[in-house]
């Protein structure tokens, strides 16, 4: 990768990880798609979008939960089975063709969530999942997170909000927890499959670090930007139907 391309990288992975970190999320989807414009080996992307996953995850992880907004008992039936559904996931190889166009269909559902605003809406009076059933979510998000390399929070949220589990900042900081521990858990499944390759990261890892670390400072007080959300959707869009032509 040239010099160009590794500076036009990381200054586009500083922007998802921000705007990513501010809602809870790692950004795993965002920098597949943005490392999606240089094609790089499948391996290689979602080895790094998990890496980058876990640190601007847990930045933000520790954020809300210095802000108050964590809650242990809300989240532990959701990240029980993910982790090792997400192991799994992490130990499955699929060909570059159903790769491709799984990521693809993971960004159209990120878009269009992105766009729609969905996880930009006010605290509404929230009802808990019971147990059974916030296990099966965890475990259904955690096995596509680690087929596709992402940590489950660009599912998870939606979810919760959508269905009313948690306020918004609860279902921020419960998806950062749960984003770092699938992230590992999958990197975990790619190690013991041989599949772990992990380049130059240095450069998006410094750059994801600084911009997770100025979006869940805002993220974790209130800080909301649905337009840049949608701006954001829109970009994931373009990728995915990128990677549906190339792919094809």
């Amino acid at each position: 990768m040239s010099l160009p391309e590794i500076l036009s990288l990381s200054i586009l992975i500083a922007v998802v990880a921000a705007l990513y970190s501010s809602v809870g999320h790692g950004g795993a989807s965002g920098y597949l798609a943005v490392m999606s414009f240089v094609l790089m080996d499948p391996s290689l992307m979602s080895t790094t979008a998990l890496i980058l996953n876990v640190l601007v995850a847990g930045i933000g992880a520790v954020q809300f939960n210095r802000a108050g907004h964590f809650s242990w008992k809300l989240a532990w039936p959701f990240v029980l089975l993910s982790i090792p559904f997400a192991f799994a996931g992490g130990l499955l190889k699929i060909s570059a063709l159903i790769y491709f166009l799984l990521l693809s269909a993971v960004l159209l559902f990120a878009a269009y969530r992105l766009i729609r605003g969905a996880v930009a809406t006010g605290d509404e009076p929230s009802v808990p999942p019971t147990a059974p059933i916030a296990l099966s979510a965890g475990g259904g998000i955690g096995l596509l997170s680690g087929i596709v390399g992402v940590g489950g929070g660009i599912f998870l949220s939606p979810l919760m909000i959508l269905m009313k589990w948690a306020a918004t900042k609860q279902t921020a900081a419960i998806s950062a927890f749960f984003i770092v521990v699938n992230s590992i858990a999958g990197l975990g499944g790619r190690f013991v499959r041989g599949g772990l390759e992990v380049g130059n990261i240095w450069p998006f890892a410094l750059a994801a670090a600084a911009g997770g670390l100025i979006g869940s400072y805002f993220g974790a007080g209130k800080f909301t930007s649905r337009a840049l959300r949608q701006l954001l959707g829109i970009v994931l869009l373009i990728a995915a139907l990128k990677l549906v032509i190339t792919a094809f």
